[in-house]
């Protein structure tokens, strides 16, 4: 399944943009800005489908089901700090003009929490419950989900550590490429 290499690459692509976007000192706004958060946002349309996968070729069930759903309500909280990255980055002329607008954001009840700080943690914990799950069933090795963990903890000590969480990421993606979803068993009909 390509998504499954495109997605750690466009995550990946967005840790490189975001170093070169640094090299100044600070961040935003300009192209390797605005390059780097299209590619995430393109990263994580193809996890949906991603998780989607996962859930049916881990059968579905409770687990998969809950993994599945709290990846896709951290998918759409990313994509909505994204775009409000994208969003800030195009009307701010520098840096500077940045913050304020952020802060305007921000300061929106429920928004810190819900694009910021807490339901973003869920695409991570969905993405791991998925394959710890395919783990268990031992579809996958065990190392695949611990690298996803890695990955997802890299950014939390240094948000330059992306690349590398990208490329683990890819790394734990490689047993996924060969799973198939279970397939249904087809009863043979009996002639009387």
């Amino acid at each position: 399944m390509r998504s499954l290499v495109a997605a750690p690459l466009l995550f990946g692509a967005y840790g490189v943009a975001r170093m070169v976007d640094g090299f100044d000192g600070s961040r935003g706004p300009g192209a390797a800005w605005t390059i780097g958060h299209l590619c995430f946002l393109a990263g994580l349309v193809l996890f949906v489908q991603i998780f989607g996968r996962l859930r049916t070729t881990a059968g579905g069930g409770v687990t998969a089901t809950a993994g599945y759903a709290a990846g896709l309500a951290g998918a759409l909280a990313l994509a909505a700090q994204f775009t409000i990255d994208i969003v800030v980055g195009f009307l701010s002329a520098d840096h500077d003009a940045m913050g304020p607008r952020f802060d305007a954001v921000k300061a929106i009840p429920g928004v810190e929490p819900v694009v910021y700080t807490v339901v973003p943690l869920l695409f991570y914990v969905g993405m791991i419950a998925l394959v710890a799950r395919l783990a268990v069933q031992r579809r996958v090795p065990w190392w695949s989900p611990a690298l996803v963990l890695v990955q997802a903890v890299l950014p939390l000590a240094d948000k330059d550590l992306i690349p590398l969480g990208a490329a683990l990421l890819l790394l734990a993606f490689v047993p996924l490429m060969r799973l198939r979803p279970p397939q249904p068993v087809v009863l043979a009909r009996s002639s009387l």
